[in-house]
């Protein structure tokens, strides 16, 4: 199991400069990956949560790329119908390139209705729009000279066909788990429950794989990161919150659950404002004292 750091691309103080500590930061605590978010209009809906400034997440992995040498880069989640897919296709293609192979493209659909709107986009058909986007950049990252004629694109004769990213796919709903096995490498949901996924998500993912003869995509979870002194108890509890031993726990369940990947995301939502150095000491302490799993070891430098 490999764990990651979801760096906050947005907000009061986050800058170029902050960006690239938070990059650095994770490359010499040891952890594996590093992974940003996505909004391309900050409207009412999507200021409430993420407040601006928003940086857009392939120029900032573009710009991290050149800051570290080894740790992974990715999106968490890319909006994929905000950008045209051939457009994606190249810039995530090209981040890849530039970094080393090193680039993981996370997609989603998002929930921000006002932004599709200002975007001129229809927010019913994002599920569709999404489908169609992911189908188009798997054919252009499989085949020398593709074209491509959909309900939103059309094109004839574009060359592509470099080597192809991951794609992890976000969203817990049956579609997304559809589109999961169908387009990606990973399936990769937030804010996850473990009797959730024991009972009801992953058996629903292995037997949508199942009926469409396709393997089971990989699982990469990202998680809250919330240390407590005392433990949580609540029903609603996700993993990830609590103390550092129902952390371990969390960790320890999710890899016999099959997760490859966890990514610890430590942004508390709106009415916390991010602290960055209390957020890195957490994460410190978590791989001091909690990641010493069979499947996977942080060793802090």
């Amino acid at each position: 199991m490999r764990f990651g750091v979801n760096i906050l691309n947005f907000g009061a103080g986050t800058d170029a400069r902050a960006l690239s500590a938070w990059a650095r930061f994770a490359e010499d605590e040891g952890f594996h990956f590093a992974m940003i978010s996505d909004h391309v209009a900050v409207t009412p809906d999507v200021a409430a949560q993420y407040p601006a400034p928003f940086y857009d997440p392939f120029t900032a992995l573009a710009w991290l790329a050149g800051r570290t040498s080894r740790i992974g880069l990715g999106t968490t989640v890319a909006v994929l119908p905000f950008r045209s897919p051939l457009l994606t296709a190249r810039m995530a293609q090209d981040i890849d390139e530039f970094s080393g192979g090193r680039m993981i493209l996370g997609v989603g659909v998002s929930w921000a209705e006002r932004e599709y709107a200002a975007l001129g986009l229809p927010f019913g058909r994002r599920g569709a729009i999404t489908d169609e986007y992911l189908a188009v950049i798997r054919r252009c990252w499989t085949e020398d000279e593709t074209s491509f004629a959909g309900e939103r694109v059309a094109f004839a004769s574009v060359t592509a066909g470099r080597a192809a990213p991951p794609i992890w796919v976000g969203g817990a709903s049956p579609a997304a788990m559809r589109r999961a096995v169908r387009f990606g490498d990973a399936w990769h949901p937030l804010n996850v429950r473990l009797d959730r996924l024991r009972d009801t998500e992953l058996p629903t993912l292995r037997r949508i794989a199942a009926e469409a003869g396709r393997p089971v995509p990989a699982f990469a979870p990202r998680i809250p990161l919330h240390i407590s002194p005392e433990p949580l108890t609540g029903p609603d509890r996700l993993a990830g919150q609590g103390t550092l031993d129902q952390i371990h726990d969390d960790l320890l369940a999710l890899a016999a659950l099959g997760a490859e990947h966890v990514l610890f995301d430590t942004y508390r939502g709106p009415g916390h404002p991010p602290t960055p150095e209390a957020d890195r000491q957490a994460l410190r302490t978590l791989a001091g004292q909690a990641l010493d799993l069979p499947t996977g070891t942080i060793h802090p430098r």
